[in-house]
């Protein structure tokens, strides 16, 4: 099994057994926006053992077997649901308090850590970006791929998925981006000896955003918009 892994792509594993994203995590092998590359080729990039790296999600992969969650089991109408009450929710509820933390270790801490302002200045951009984009997908997109289950075959079909779900695609990239600087800035989520509480506090804060975006994205990207995309064409070609 570990040798066919190493052929299939992060984003095809992932949707196959989201437990897996655990070893991609610990690994910091991108699978929602770099999700399109082998197993062999994205260890080879960050210099880790393929083969090594395919034996835990192997082992992933027996003990999970029984309960595995198939999210491609599930209507265009329960992936967006899910989406919405899951992480559009837990993301609403932890940007603002992140950016508060933020503001407050940065302020008192800053002179001595120059690093923070510019973690406070990256996730500034990503709380107003993330903010818009979700009211964006959950006022327009959404209803949009819910509607293509429930549409009148006698009406002409009026939707365009493509392009607005070109546009997600592309902020999800510039978000996993922001992410990524503010890892780095963050010294993957390490605070200093002298750090306080509240300085402790938003980097586990930020780590355990991070992880749940990629968890987001990814189920938009590798499945919720193919999964669109695929029922939209075969309703276009059905009313023509």
């Amino acid at each position: 099994m570990s040798k066919e892994l190493l052929s299939k792509t992060l984003a095809q594993i992932v949707t196959e057994n989201r437990q897996v994203a655990s070893v991609f995590e610990k690994y910091k092998l991108d699978f929602c926006c770099n999700g399109k590359r082998s197993l062999e080729l994205a260890c080879e990039e960050k210099h880790l053992q393929a083969d090594d790296v395919a034996a835990e999600i192997d082992n992933i992969l027996r003990q999970q077997i029984q309960v595995l969650n198939d999210f491609n089991s599930l209507s265009l109408t329960e992936l967006v649901e899910y989406i919405v009450s899951t992480h559009h929710a837990y993301t609403k509820r932890e940007l603002p308090q992140i950016f508060a933390y933020l503001q407050k270790v940065s302020s008192k801490h800053g002179e001595r850590h120059n690093e923070l302002y510019r973690i406070f200045e990256c996730f500034a951009k990503l709380k107003e970006e993330m903010e818009m984009h979700m009211r964006k997908e959950e006022r327009i997109l959404f209803p949009k791929i819910e509607e293509l289950e429930t549409i009148d075959q006698r009406i002409e079909l009026s939707l365009n998925l493509e392009a607005p779900i070109s546009v997600m695609e592309d902020e999800h990239e510039h978000a996993g981006n922001l992410m990524a600087e503010i890892r780095q800035y963050s010294n993957n989520y390490t605070p200093p000896d002298d750090a306080c509480t509240t300085y402790r506090l938003s980097f586990a804060a930020l780590q355990a955003l991070e992880k749940d975006l990629h968890q987001h994205v990814h189920l938009e990207n590798n499945i919720l918009f193919p999964k669109a995309i695929k029922l939209f064409n075969k309703t276009k070609n059905s009313l023509n």
